[in-house]
């Protein structure tokens, strides 16, 4: 890895590589489920808010989904008014919040879902042959801890007590 201007620890620089990574395999996943889910008429990001409600097993609000899928307010606000056009989804209101309304897949939208669930399945079979079951838990565990950090606060350092040295 090249480096960069600062001064990183060891695993800051082993972080940068992961984050580097993830960037990387973002814009693969989301080019294949663009492409796993055409034929449905679906984009990922109108995938990826249908299984957020679909998973979710209720419906739920915009900024719920959002927050779950790391999306911003105004993108799934955007994707859930394609996903309205397409009788995908509907609005129903919400006993909690008066203005914000759940989001709740229609019959149509769970078919769809359930389709393109299960190419996805055969499609992340072939994917993760041969790789050791173990190693996606611990990668799906380092990856969910450092979304913790990041939604914890994610323009500050994370230190550990007993840390002395600032930022």
């Amino acid at each position: 890895m090249m480096e960069i201007a600062g001064s990183r620890t060891p695993e800051g620089n082993k972080a940068t590589e992961v984050i580097l990574s993830v960037f990387r395999t973002n814009g693969l996943l989301l080019a294949a489920g663009d492409l796993l889910a055409a034929g449905l008429g679906l984009t990922s990001a109108r995938w990826q808010v249908l299984g957020a409600v679909a998973y979710a097993q209720r419906p739920l609000t915009v900024p719920q989904i959002a927050r779950r899928m790391g999306l911003t307010r105004q993108s799934v606000h955007t994707t859930v008014s394609r996903l309205l056009a397409d009788a995908m989804v509907e609005l129903v209101s919400n006993a909690d919040h008066r203005r914000s309304q759940l989001v709740r897949l229609t019959e149509h939208g769970r078919a769809t879902f359930g389709a393109v669930d299960q190419k996805q399945a055969a499609w992340v079979n072939q994917l993760a042959a041969g790789l050791a079951r173990s190693d996606l838990g611990t990668t799906a565990r380092i990856l969910d801890e450092l979304c913790s950090r990041l939604e914890t606060d994610p323009s500050q350092p994370h230190h550990q007590e007993g840390d002395d040295h600032e930022p």
